[in-house]
């Protein structure tokens, strides 16, 4: 079984109305070329507005609803699973870093509540999320079980497994990462390569495919600490040997389309029976902090 999967690699349009409306767009344009499954990158409606630490920005987490009710519409409308990332206003003083996964009748297929939470110079995530509370659970689809996991999920090599070992079909990472303008080009493709190859090791060690929906453009710090972030796009998926089915641009808005084959993932599993050779009964110290 074949799907035609579309992720849609886009800037911040200045305001959220506009930036929903070109969403919306994109998720259509993608529909009208066959894509059945659609992925939207990390927090897509607003700024990455955790550049800074402002309290006003938790107002983004009341519209939650609203927002989940407008991507159930397109997802209806598209006839598209659909995977989006939302800011979750959970309670007073409780918010998540949330996606949210819509089957094609517009339907909630499931959520999956940010785990990973980083707090670094730029990406002030602690301030905003608390960590999620639903696990690493696949959510089922009508195309499959997708491994939904956001952003810094992505260096976290536990994550993907335990999606892997409950079924994950395919592991999903909307994201928001990109770099200073003031690092040197050696450390910007330290970076880059670094974030493309943990991920990419994530499909070869679990045998399923592996794909990252990343920002693209300069969007400027609100508080003037520092002069912003320069995300570096370059979306992609590897497939469940970890070869290369799709690669964005650094720089350019693009729908990036590719097939995900759903028995390569049984036929790679054959051949590399990493899952069979696990030796579980000598992993205990996975749940130290640190080995002494």
């Amino acid at each position: 079984m074949e799907i035609q999967v579309a992720l849609i690699q886009q800037s911040y349009k200045h305001n959220k109305q506009a930036t929903k409306a070109y969403t919306a767009e994109k998720i259509k344009e993608a529909a009208n070329n066959g894509a059945q499954l659609v992925l939207l990158q990390e927090l897509h409606c607003n700024e990455y507005f955790c550049q800074s630490e402002n309290v006003d920005f938790f107002d983004y987490a009341l519209e939650f609803q609203e927002d989940c009710a407008y991507f159930a519409k397109v997802a209806k409308e598209c006839k598209v699973v659909l995977v989006t990332s939302l800011f979750e206003r959970r309670s007073a003083g409780l918010y998540h870093n949330t996606a949210v996964v819509f089957e094609n009748d517009g339907s909630i297929a499931g959520q999956y509540r940010k785990m990973h939470i980083p707090d670094d110079p730029g990406f002030y995530e602690k301030f905003y999320f608390t960590p999620g509370d639903l696990g690493f659970e696949p959510i089922s689809t009508s195309l499959g079980k997708l491994g939904v996991l956001v952003c810094w999920d992505q260096w976290y090599p536990e994550a993907a497994r335990i999606m892997a070992l409950k079924g994950a079909e395919i592991l999903i990472y909307p994201t928001a990462i990109g770099w200073f303008d003031a690092d040197d080009e050696g450390e910007k493709n330290r970076q880059r390569e670094a974030w493309i190859a943990v991920q990419r090791g994530h499909s070869v060690a679990n045998g399923i495919p592996v794909v990252a929906i990343n920002r693209v453009g300069f969007e400027k710090d609100a508080s003037g600490v520092i002069d912003g972030i320069r995300f570096w796009g370059s979306s992609f998926a590897y497939g469940a040997q970890g070869e290369l089915l799709a690669l964005g641009s650094v720089e350019n808005e693009e729908i990036l389309y590719f097939k995900w084959d759903k028995k390569r993932s049984e036929d790679v599993r054959r051949i590399w029976p990493f899952l069979r050779d696990r030796r579980i009964e000598m992993y205990s110290d996975i749940l130290k902090r640190y080995c002494d």
